[in-house]
């Protein structure tokens, strides 16, 4: 089902989404500046195929941003970072507050990785940054995701079929997420356990992990998985445990030098 960027850095540099992305080619280190904004750019790449190796300090689950955010975030259907940069600042139901890019990539830090929030003003969270700035160059300020890229749609109406899940899950996902929802450590991420997405996460709501199954899984079959049967596989892995969101747990940001700014 999720597949994980594998890829060594040198093979990432040149090869930054999979030939499914109907956006391949936005990417591109051939292209980028020859500035320390280029530089930035391609360490935010990087952070996105790597983060568990990258980011150790900032996550907890066995996942890269990359398993959620398909091709590097070019993948239309699959969790795709073009045109987001254009999109913020943008209102939070969750948060109850307008937020900026920066909150939006500290929630999933928080969330998905069950990890804590880079520095705002840091290496790490400028580069995801410029990455998903660089991605979205040409895209209109205040403009919506385009419905072609959107993979939340209305569930079936009714209950779902967990025992149909899990038979669904034994025929075409175990082979690379193993019986007990392990994954595969540096290839495949765990679906359940203590090291994935924790109860916060957006894959934890039952809507947005049917969708993204829909369109994205099995990674070597994507989008041959019927809604029905992407609802009932889904729902039968959000009945493992995972992870509690610690949602009363402070993020402290260092303090910085004026000079800083």
């Amino acid at each position: 089902m999720i597949r994980r960027s594998i890829a060594p850095l040198a093979l990432a540099a040149l090869a930054a989404c999979s030939g499914a992305s109907r956006n391949e080619g936005l990417y591109d280190p051939r292209t980028l500046p020859k500035s320390p904004v280029g530089s930035s750019i391609a360490y935010g790449y990087a952070i996105i195929v790597q983060t568990h190796r990258m980011m150790k300090k900032y996550v907890r689950a066995d996942l890269q941003c990359a398993d959620c955010h398909v091709a590097a975030g070019t993948q239309p259907r699959g969790g795709s970072f073009v045109g987001a940069y254009a999109r913020f600042p943008q209102w939070n139901k969750r948060a109850h507050r307008v937020i900026t890019l920066q909150d939006r990539i500290a929630e999933c830090f928080l969330y998905s990785m069950n990890g804590r929030a880079p520095e705002y003003g840091g290496k790490a969270m400028v580069a995801i940054v410029s990455y998903i700035a660089w991605l979205s160059r040409g895209a209109r300020i205040g403009s919506s995701q385009p419905a072609s890229d959107r993979y939340v749609e209305p569930l079936p109406n009714r209950a779902p079929n967990i025992a149909g899940g899990a038979a669904l899950y034994l025929l075409k996902c175990v082979h690379c997420h193993g019986v007990s929802g392990e994954g595969l450590s540096g290839t495949y991420p765990p679906l359940w356990g203590r090291r994935s997405f924790n109860d916060g996460a957006g894959m934890a709501h039952i809507d947005r992990i049917t969708g993204f199954v829909r369109y994205n899984m099995p990674h070597d079959a994507p989008g041959s998985l019927t809604l029905d049967q992407a609802y009932d596989v889904s729902a039968f892995v959000l009945t493992h445990r995972r992870p509690h969101f610690q949602r009363n747990a402070l993020v402290v940001v260092p303090p910085l030098p004026a000079k800083y700014f």
